[in-house]
């Protein structure tokens, strides 16, 4: 029987060498071929499988970049005096 996955859940060790961007593109490819219910069971699964560990890389991609962002701190001058992480609140 012949697979039309883009890979299988053992290929999801290479999702984490995906850009952000690249990992969200394939995302969408396996959303949209999901919801079509073109796919027969078992590539389902398999997309399904690989999706959720596309989007696990997202995630951690997204963490990481909110991680790196911070907030200047200045004294009353201008001049900066340090940074702290960024606080959304």
């Amino acid at each position: 029987m012949e697979s039309h996955a883009p890979e299988s859940a053992e290929g999801s060790a290479s999702v984490t060498a995906l850009s952000f961007e690249d990992a969200l593109r394939e995302l969408e490819a396996i959303v949209r071929k999901l919801e079509s219910g073109d796919a027969p069971l078992e590539e389902s699964i398999m997309l399904y499988t690989r999706g959720e560990a596309l989007r696990a890389q997202c995630t951690r991609r997204l963490a990481d970049a909110e991680a790196k962002i911070q907030r200047l701190t200045s004294d009353p001058a201008g001049t900066v005096t340090g940074a702290q992480p960024f606080d959304a609140s």
